[in-house]
């Protein structure tokens, strides 16, 4: 598998039910389960969430310069 085709975060059945068995208190069928799977990817703001982690990973950086730079 090349390194640019490696999935770096995914959702499962499981998790669908998790929330489903929280929010709904119960589980979903398997109709239920299609729908979710079709739609849940227009509600999650992929863009801005990886924006924000390499604000963040950023900023880390930052950190780890100053802090290696201090015990020279």
């Amino acid at each position: 598998m090349r390194k640019r085709d490696r999935i770096v975060y995914s959702l499962n059945v499981e998790d669908l039910q998790t929330v489903a068995e929280q929010e709904l208190e119960r589980e979903l069928s398997d109709e239920e389960i299609k729908i979710v799977e079709n739609r849940l990817g227009d509600y999650i703001d992929w863009y801005g969430s990886i924006a924000s982690v390499l604000e963040e990973l950023e900023e880390l950086k930052k950190q780890f310069r100053k802090k290696v730079g201090k015990a020279r």
